[in-house]
């Protein structure tokens, strides 16, 4: 009898089901370590100590989510776009309840370079890999960085002043009181995002390119897609931060703040360093040794130690194992901004708008293209200011396009010159 119904409809039901089965995971909530970690660390620290910190992750048994998970895969039909999607996302979560499961020990490692690829995989379209991207940023930023430091703001943010000015700017967007700007004492990243609420860090300096950040990267992508995808009238699941995603949505959050220039150079380098520290973990590194690379690198105690626990969360503090996650944003940029390059030259820049309609890969903006254009996945109800000013965009990407067609290696400075 199931097998008469409309496949649409059907995979629907499915997709009620995944969300069900995965409500209440949350990855990096259940590895999360608590700002306490970070106080008595940096204590002993400053005291001349070197300790290692003692983490504990809780427990849970995902054998009944595996068992639907698996029920879905079987019963989604893999010749059928959305049964495609649902059968990858299953898959994804599963992977993520195998690592949850692994977490404290070095096992944990092959379930992270599963989810979110490692320090050595290749970029797209090049030969070359993420570590030697993040070399080659680094590098740039080490020979700006006098010229950099000469024009810094000298004042910071109070983390009151932004919760207050983040707040209006949100609810002229989103609407009133659809998501709230907090303070988390808690809190040991500088700001962290859900559908409904944006969390800083208190007692922190925030910069203006951190006030522009926040809003390009985690409200006006990370915060609008979960808004949007909870709108989406058959897959609810667009909704979720399904982890096979993470390098499509932190490469879409990267790429907006590129595009609207509120990604300045520093942030790169950070993004860069994360990748070589996962690098080191890997090769053996102990927690101790990456907080001081962190250090050495001209990051604060605290930001070194914030950026440390990101490569060590889930994972043996020791050596030899790593949370890998954070190695999707270069990677995840390079595919983004190939992507959109791509859907401007083929006249696709509909695909780019789509992309917003919820939480979901490159792959699966591309291979649910009927399902938009027939109505079953709704248009993004929010679409960032960059986004919606299609000319704008058109013009940067066109300029991006054949610009990259030219050969810095093969110019002289006096053939600049000449030329003008």
């Amino acid at each position: 009898m199931a097998s008469t119904r409309d496949p649409l409809e059907r995979h629907a039901e499915l997709d009620r089901r995944l969300v069900a089965a995965v409500k209440g995971i949350r990855l990096l909530g259940a590895l999360s370590w608590p700002a306490a970690a970070q106080e008595r660390f940096l204590a002993d620290w400053r005291r001349g100590t070197t300790r290692l910190p003692e983490i504990h992750y809780p427990r849970a048994d995902h054998a009944p989510v595996r068992e639907a998970l698996d029920a879905i895969h079987a019963e989604a039909d893999p010749q059928h776009p959305v049964g495609e999607y649902l059968r990858r996302s299953a898959v994804a979560w599963r992977h993520a309840t195998d690592l949850l499961d692994a977490a404290g020990t070095p096992a944990l490692t092959e379930h992270s370079i599963r989810l979110f690829g490692r320090p050595g995989h290749r970029v797209p379209g090049s030969e070359l890999t993420n570590v030697d991207a993040a070399h080659h940023f680094i590098a740039l930023a080490g020979e700006l960085d006098g010229e950099l430091a000469a024009n810094a703001a000298d004042y910071c943010i109070p983390a009151d002043v932004l919760r207050d000015d983040l707040q209006q700017q949100l609810d002229a967007f989103f609407g009133t009181g659809m998501v709230r700007v907090e303070i988390d004492d808690s809190l040991i990243a500088k700001a962290a995002a859900g559908a409904k609420r944006i969390r800083l860090r208190s007692a922190t300096c925030f910069s203006e390119f951190d006030r522009n950040q926040l809003l390009e990267h985690e409200a006006y992508v990370h915060t609008l897609t979960a808004l949007n995808g909870r709108r989406q009238p058959n897959l609810a699941s667009l909704g979720l931060n399904s982890p096979r995603i993470t390098a499509t949505q932190e490469g879409l959050a990267v790429f907006a703040e590129l595009m609207t220039g509120s990604l300045d150079i520093e942030r790169v380098k950070r993004i860069s360093l994360r990748i070589l520290a996962i690098d080191k973990a890997l090769a053996g590194a102990d927690f101790i040794e990456v907080f001081r690379f962190f250090l050495d690198a001209g990051q604060s105690e605290t930001d070194s130690f914030a950026s440390a626990q990101r490569v060590y969360r889930g994972s043996p503090l020791t050596g030899g194992a790593a949370f890998t996650k954070d190695t999707v944003y270069l990677h995840g940029l390079l595919s983004v901004h190939t992507f959109f390059r791509w859907a401007l030259r083929n006249r696709r820049l509909d695909l780019c708008r789509n992309l917003f309609a919820g939480k979901m890969s490159l792959h699966d903006v591309v291979s649910l293209d009927a399902e938009f254009a027939s109505g079953y996945i709704a248009a993004p109800t929010w679409l960032p200011r960059w986004v919606r000013q299609a000319n704008g965009l058109a013009a940067m990407l066109a300029f991006s396009l054949f610009a990259n067609r030219i050969r810095l290696d093969h110019i002289q400075a006096e053939d600049l010159v000449l030329s003008l």
